[in-house]
């Protein structure tokens, strides 16, 4: 017997309103789970900064002791070339008209071969100094030495090629 109660698509006949909500409801469920997996995963990165700032903090403290202090001054390289062999470049750093060539007067009077003589990049060089090419640190140091110059070091903001023939390059500083 069949029995004429309610036709079959009767319960489901609002079906946008059916969708949407179970839309919602799906929506609500995954905000709750990632909500939840949000919370352990920054519970886990915090007791890791947590752990990490500890072990920073407790951390023994080390003052770093001046260099001068305790480390013994570079020996000194042993020059390979005569003064006669020796090639400088001579830069004028300070601005002084004639300065450079002056100074390269002065190195020519102790022995020194002078390979150019021009000015700087920079005119604003407070300290005069000596650089050198790798290889030539000991010429260097002889040639400081003998103008009475303090600063020695490798070359620095000067390409070796640049430095043509010249072993050394001398700027003048104020």
């Amino acid at each position: 017997m069949d029995h004429p109660l309610a036709p079959p698509d009767a319960l489901v006949r609002p079906w946008r309103l059916a969708a949407f909500i179970a839309g919602s409801v799906a929506a609500v469920e995954l905000l709750i789970l990632l909500a939840i997996g949000g919370g352990a995963l920054a519970g886990a990165i915090s007791d890791r900064l947590d752990v990490a700032a500890r072990e920073h903090a407790l951390a023994p403290v080390t003052k770093p002791k001046p260099a001068a202090a305790t480390s013994k001054p570079a020996k000194a390289a042993k020059p390979e070339l005569p003064r006669r062999k020796t090639v400088v470049q001579v830069l004028n750093g300070n601005g002084r008209s004639g300065a450079a060539a002056s100074a390269a007067s002065q190195a020519r009077s102790r022995g020194y071969k002078i390979g150019f003589v021009g000015n700087a990049a920079h005119t604003d060089f407070t300290k005069s100094l000596v650089m050198y090419k790798p290889g030539f640190a000991g010429e260097a140091q002889r040639f400081a030495r003998d103008l009475r110059i303090r600063r020695v070091g490798p070359l620095d903001g000067v390409r070796p090629k640049a430095l043509g023939r010249a072993h050394i390059v001398f700027i003048l500083g104020a």
